[in-house]
């Protein structure tokens, strides 16, 4: 799988809603409900970072959930991408993008959503054939601001904001005409998914997908 195969296949999936939840997964016996009542809110793309012990097991979990697609977030090494793939992700998203990551993610046939926070990285990812990326962090590289004036000299790229992104500025990062969806945490709230809260989660994937 090229990183343009992989571009198509990332931009189809940020085409499903306007939000993809960004989870941090404590405890791996919640993830399932917590991935139905976000699927059943409309929000299928779903995104669970690797910074919990149980987080390829959250993976794995959420994986034949119904009408979601489970991707693995912060990618930082080949390891990383191979025990996504093997966990059952869809797609990957990383912070940033190395040459290793890249190629770990082509040799694993798994679909990749990079970041960049400068034009510079942007163009070193699109020369590579990606052109859909993350862009990441969102709020303190520049916000929607910045965002927007890569627009004109960078058209062939669209992006994914994340980092800061919440339900007060969500909507203006979605007005961007190189922006497809953005990602953030605030749909699944830690002390929701504490609290077994599913039918709160669900409200609130409810009102992001509308956005």
């Amino acid at each position: 799988m090229t990183p343009a195969e992989q571009s198509r296949i990332t931009r189809d999936i940020a085409h499903l809603a306007p939000v993809i939840p960004v989870l941090v997964v404590q405890d791996p016996d919640r993830a399932r409900p917590v991935a139905e009542a976000l699927v059943a809110g409309g929000l299928p793309a779903l995104e669970v970072t690797l910074r919990t012990a149980g987080a390829l097991d959250a993976i794995t979990a959420m994986a034949d959930v119904p009408g979601g697609v489970v991707g693995a977030g912060t990618l930082l090494t080949p390891g990383d991408v191979h025990a996504a793939k093997a966990a059952g992700a869809k797609f990957g998203v990383s912070p940033g993008a190395t040459d290793e990551l890249v190629e770990a993610s082509v040799s694993e046939g798994l679909p990749l959503l990079p970041g960049a926070a400068t034009a510079t990285e942007a163009m070193r990812l699109l020369a590579r054939g990606y052109d859909m990326l993350k862009f990441f962090p969102a709020e303190a590289a520049g916000g929607v601001a910045y965002l927007k004036s890569l627009a004109g000299p960078l058209p062939r790229i669209a992006f994914c904001p994340t980092g800061g992104v919440s339900a007060d500025n969500a909507s203006d990062y979605l007005t961007l005409p190189n922006v497809v969806c953005v990602g953030g945490s605030w749909v699944a709230p830690a002390e929701m998914q504490d609290s077994g809260d599913w039918a709160g989660i669900e409200s609130l994937a409810q009102q992001a997908a509308s956005l």
